[in-house]
């Protein structure tokens, strides 16, 4: 379901509030994870709303893995310390786990796209430090195959509104994806690193433009941060000043 505001974006707004109360009277909004009814679209219900896991400080300072208790000293974690990401700050809105599981797929692959203006509300909010930093606003890609099926890239529905309304430009085909590689969904860190090794690179067109910039790079989910990686070694190896990522989840897993 697509909510009044999307469909009607040009009315004016006592307009646009009739034609939404009329809409709501014949479809009512409904929870943006389990689908009962709730008072406005793009709206979670109370359960749902309680099962999510939202992160804030303390975390890591570039990664952004959440810290049990606010650390002394440096604000980096082991993992970073050991070996630096390629982008320079990465965030994420919640924990992907079984309170935000459903939500996500559902957004990512059963057409719920009308998940997309809350959840870049809540980016808003988790990455506005980033956003401040910004020049350039930009999704991860999908292969053209993997959009043929797919039919939308949810990323960059992500970036689209994330970005609207700021003076930030959105580049949705900044970055290619040259090559369609299998899921990284079963594979291990060492195993996604491999698998998207050498399969993004920067639109030529767009060579200029990002040459001195900070990108921020959009995304749904960061599990290994293999494919930002990825992307943010290729924007810098073209002149990025910067790369930042911002995802609407990340997977949070127990760290020896």
């Amino acid at each position: 379901m697509i909510g009044y505001n999307a469909r009607f974006p040009a009315m004016a707004p006592g307009v646009r509030a009739v034609i939404g109360s009329a809409l709501n009277a014949i479809l009512p909004p409904r929870c943006l994870s389990c689908g009962v009814i709730v008072a406005e679209t793009g709206a979670l219900c109370g359960p749902c709303w309680e099962g999510m896991q939202f992160l804030t400080p303390p975390m890591c300072g570039q990664c952004g893995f959440p810290f049990e208790l606010e650390p002394h000293g440096h604000s980096l974690c082991g993992a970073c310390l050991a070996r630096a990401p390629a982008y320079d700050r990465a965030r994420a809105v919640m924990a992907y786990d079984a309170g935000s599981r459903d939500l996500l797929l559902a957004f990512k692959h059963a057409d719920r796209t009308e998940a997309a203006p809350a959840l870049a509300k809540w980016l808003a909010r988790a990455g506005a430090e980033l956003l401040e930093d910004a020049d350039i606003i930009a999704p991860v890609p999908l292969h053209r195959w993997r959009l043929f099926q797919r039919r939308y890239n949810q990323a960059a529905l992500l970036a689209h509104a994330l970005g609207r309304g700021r003076e930030v430009p959105v580049l949705p085909q900044l970055l290619r994806r040259i090559r369609n590689t299998p899921s990284q969904g079963r594979l291990s860190a060492s195993g996604r690193r491999r698998n998207v090794a050498g399969v993004f690179k920067v639109a030529p067109r767009f060579l200029e433009r990002v040459a001195g910039k900070r990108v921020l790079l959009v995304d749904d989910v960061l599990t290994t941060g293999a494919t930002v990686e990825a992307c943010a070694r290729v924007l810098k190896r073209a002149g990025a000043s910067g790369v930042d990522v911002l995802t609407a989840a990340r997977v949070v897993r127990a760290r020896s």
